[in-house]
């Protein structure tokens, strides 16, 4: 077993209330060493529909005060509010529509100026779905900010995968990313695969809201690759089984991604995609592509602004 040497941060996330969004949770568990601080704050650009300055105060007296919440900035000309926080998105997100105001993310950055950013569109079997990103806040931190939905409940295993290749789903998308050619392990692990990313947990409305930190993997090596999860625990290379180390004996791959890079803090303009019409709004409730894309097609529901 690999000695554990603290390089990684993860904060898990466990359900506090159906009231906002029925998915909301707080930070369940953390781990920092090296002055490292696994709890520090990442800013978060979100569009909200707001008409009135009315609106940007609910929306400021839904976030400031929040634990987690550092600091609130809202234009509400440009429907922009930025928020510095510690907490996942995704919960932030919900406290913001929280106010009956629909949100979305268009960015994310930390403190210093960022090296890189990517994002997975996680998809699978039935209901599974899913959006991870990346943001590489320094040479050697991480951050891993996603929410999947469909889960079982309980753990379930998240590794980068070697190939972005989905021609056979997730099961084209080669082995866990492995550049060193070193055994699986946990995330705390000195010897492990650099796509070894633990465990999620979803809650019992299936829904895994997670924030990590990692101190092995770089935003720029894994653009290109792929995102998978698993649908068992990860055993972090600790269990007697023989995939123990080499897959974590995780089961099989429920949803998977293409990692692609994406847009930092005030980098993503877009309001209406130039290609079908489709409006930041819209886009929300709308594949990303395929049937039911089409703003004209009678069999795509109208969106609820």
């Amino acid at each position: 077993m690999a000695a554990p040497i603290s390089k990684h941060c993860i904060s898990v996330s466990r359900k506090v209330g159906s009231f906002l969004f029925n998915s909301v949770f707080i930070a369940q568990a953390a781990h920092c060493s090296n002055n490292m601080d696994c709890q520090g704050p990442t800013k978060l650009e979100f569009a909200v529909q707001m008409t009135c300055e009315s609106c940007g105060e609910k929306v400021r007296a839904a976030l400031e005060g929040k634990p987690g919440v550092n600091s609130v900035s809202i234009d509400v000309g440009q429907e922009q509010v930025l928020v510095e926080s510690a907490l996942t998105s995704a919960e932030v997100q919900a406290l913001i529509e929280s106010t009956g105001r629909r949100a979305v993310l268009k960015g994310i950055g930390g403190s210093e100026q960022d090296l890189g950013a990517a994002v997975a569109m996680l998809a699978g079997a039935g209901s599974i779905q899913g959006v991870v990103r990346f943001l590489q806040l320094s040479e050697e931190r991480c951050l891993i900010d996603g929410t999947i939905d469909g889960l079982e409940p309980g753990p379930h295993g998240l590794h980068v995968h070697t190939l972005g290749d989905l021609t056979l789903d997730c099961l084209s998308c080669g082995e866990h990313y492995n550049p060193f050619g070193r055994q699986h392990g946990g995330p705390e692990d000195s010897d492990r695969h650099v796509g070894d990313l633990g465990n999620v947990i979803a809650g019992p409305d299936g829904r895994a809201s997670f924030r990590l930190e990692d101190c092995q993997l770089k935003v720029w090596d894994v653009i290109g690759r792929s995102l998978v999860v698993d649908a068992g625990e990860d055993d972090l290379g600790r269990g007697g089984h023989p995939l123990s180390k080499q897959t974590g004996n995780s089961g099989e791959r429920l949803a998977c991604g293409i990692i692609a890079r994406s847009a930092g803090l005030f980098q993503n303009p877009k309001q209406i995609c130039a290609c079908d019409g489709i409006t930041l709004w819209e886009e929300r409730d709308r594949p990303i592509a395929g049937k039911g894309r089409s703003k004209n097609n009678p069999e795509t529901p109208a969106a609820h602004l």
